[in-house]
């Protein structure tokens, strides 16, 4: 008889950000982040200013990731991205990006850009794997700890 347990894998849902989903961004915002983003900029999120997005990723019914854009013109920028740690490394992270890649590539964006610190190699490591190359260094970007941030980019094949 084989004694090997299998675990049940759960389904990664990606949706639109909406209002009751910001307590928990807040709270994961916080644990994540050593400059978290106030809650303020999450509320503004959802003002449908044109050109911003965010999602999430949830989990059954528990939100384990999300992530924010803005897309002007031919320019798309992702403006953050995060997952709880304990859910790191099952996949969230890639589908909340390919949600984005999607969405500003079916807006006709050219490339997306983002920043990340010197010093975060898993996160350069994963934006790397997934076609973002290294544009430029900002000096002092990042206030807790006081870094550069380097900004990567992704062209996209745009037709006419």
């Amino acid at each position: 008889m084989n004694n090997v347990t299998r675990k049940k894998t759960e389904t990664v849902v990606v949706r639109p950000m909406v209002e009751a989903d910001i307590d928990r961004i807040d709270e994961l915002e916080n644990i994540i982040f050593s400059d978290p983003w106030p809650r303020s900029a999450f509320d503004e999120q959802l003002d449908e200013e044109e050109g911003w997005g965010s999602i999430v990723a949830l989990l059954g019914d528990k939100i384990v990731g999300y992530a924010c854009y803005l897309i002007v013109a031919q320019e798309a920028h992702l403006t953050n991205i995060a997952v709880e740690p304990i859910h790191r490394r099952k996949s969230v992270a890639k589908q909340l990006l390919e949600y984005i890649i999607e969405t500003v590539e079916d807006l006709r964006a050219e490339y997306l850009l983002l920043e990340v610190r010197p010093g975060n190699t898993e996160a350069r490591a994963f934006y790397e794997k997934h076609g973002f190359r290294f544009l430029y260094r900002r000096p002092n970007y990042y206030r807790r700890p006081v870094e550069d941030a380097l900004v990567l980019v992704k062209y996209f094949d745009v037709e006419d």
